[in-house]
């Protein structure tokens, strides 16, 4: 059976390659080489197969060559779509940071305007109760000049009838000349009284009227101001409001925590009364006080502001390179800032610094404890300003920027925490975005 498939095998590639010999020839003798159907077949198959790999080399060469420079030429360009976001990006928190910075201004201006309000709506107010106590003598004035009148009236008349009956005792006796004098002239000074008051109360009943018009233009005025008060309060209450549930806090349990420690009452921001009589508040002193404790409530705002992490821990030019979430499973449990070796960091709150040195990882770390439960941190620094147990307030200075421990690169690694626990602060800091 092996016979006859060879001798089939070896008859196929005799069709295809026919035996041949090679002569070679020289002086005194001549051989020859004899090239069998098997060994031109072998030689055949090889130097296809060598050529078929050299072709299918060379391919996967030019093919990687091209797709390595196509790989290049889109990273180009990923490379520099990604450079023009971060610049988009940047450009970004420049217009972000200028408009915080007028809303601030606006902020300020507006507080003020408040205490130059709340002064002038108190003056007025002293003033128009001391017009009321001004109308109230003018009354109590022309009820005494009205009973005066009648007095004189009643002495007038008294002469008159003295003097008609002095007529008739003149006519009888033939005549008292120094008593009719005495008469006459006691009715013309009683006559002249009696002028005089009437004057008087014409005079008094003109400045009540004036008084009691000036009361009403002062109302006036008072009720404008009042509708500006509390059109700042809201404008100036709101935003606040916002931003604190943006963040992910109770403005409530967060104004009650900040009363714990600070009175928002006394001085400027006591409730007010109009009136010591014991009546009831008027209209006027509701509102007033209503508007008190809105300032009341924009005071405690801002204490309470000052103690969580709204702020940016960087003033100068950045770009972020890693946010909040999961990467390769595992929490990246901060927020990542670019800039140049040695930028400053500054506390994004009011606080005290529990940690100042190195951690492992972190390289050099600060923390900061602020208020509600809050902290902050502020990683792979190359210099560290602070020391443990300093009070820092909002916009200190703290530390620079570096490239300490398990980095890639110079960035400040920032994190906020909360109760124990990371939260993304970009929450904190998007949350005041159009307050500060």
């Amino acid at each position: 059976m092996r016979t006859r498939l060879a001798i089939k095998t070896h008859a196929l590639l005799e069709r295809f390659f026919p035996e041949r010999r090679l002569f070679l020839r020289s002086d005194n003798d001549t051989r020859f080489i004899r090239l069998k159907s098997e060994t031109q077949a072998v030689a055949f198959f090889g130097a296809t197969a060598v050529v078929a790999w050299t072709i299918v080399a060379t391919a996967i060469l030019l093919m990687d060559s091209i797709g390595s420079g196509n790989f290049r030429e889109q990273a180009k360009r990923e490379q520099i779509t990604y450079q023009q976001r971060l610049n988009a990006l940047s450009s970004e928190r420049d217009t972000r940071a200028a408009e915080a910075v007028a809303a601030q201004d606006r902020f300020n201006s507006a507080l003020r305007q408040i205490s130059l309000m709340q002064s002038e709506l108190l003056d007025s107010e002293t003033r128009r109760r001391e017009l009321e106590t001004g109308i109230d003598v003018i009354q109590e004035t022309l009820r005494n000049t009205m009973k005066e009148r009648e007095l004189v009236n009643d002495r007038l008349a008294a002469l008159e009838a003295q003097i008609e009956g002095g007529d008739v005792a003149v006519a009888a006796s033939g005549g008292a000349d120094s008593t009719m004098n005495i008469l006459a002239d006691a009715l013309a000074k009683t006559a002249a009284e009696r002028d005089q008051v009437v004057a008087d109360a014409q005079s008094a009943l003109i400045r009540a009227a004036e008084m009691q018009a000036e009361i009403e233009a002062m109302e006036d005025k008072n009720d404008r101001i009042f509708r500006q008060l509390e059109e700042a309060m809201t404008v100036s209450v709101k935003p606040l409001d916002k931003m604190f549930k943006a963040a992910g806090m109770n403005p409530d349990t967060i104004l009650r925590q900040v009363r714990k420690g600070y009175s928002g009452q006394g001085g400027p921001l006591t409730p007010i009364s109009f009136t010591t009589r014991g009546a009831a508040p008027t209209l006027d002193t509701e509102r007033a006080n209503t508007i008190l404790g809105q300032m009341d409530r924009l005071n405690l705002y801002r204490i309470a502001a000052e103690k969580a992490p709204f702020a940016s821990p960087l003033k100068d030019k950045f770009r972020f390179t890693s946010g909040f979430g999961y990467r390769w499973g595992r929490l990246h449990a901060g927020t990542d800032f670019a800039a140049p070796h040695g930028t400053p960091i500054y506390s994004t709150a009011d606080g005290v610094v529990i940690h100042a040195g190195w951690s492992s990882g972190y390289g050099r770390l600060i923390k900061v404890q602020h208020e509600f439960g809050i902290e902050t941190r502020y990683a792979h620094l190359s210099k560290i300003r602070v020391k443990v147990g300093q009070r820092v307030s909002r916009g200190q200075r703290i530390g620079d920027m570096g490239n300490t421990g398990r980095s890639t690169g110079t960035h400040l690694h920032y994190e906020t925490r909360v109760g124990g626990k990371p939260v993304n602060p970009m929450i904190f800091i998007k949350a005041a975005n159009d307050v500060f």
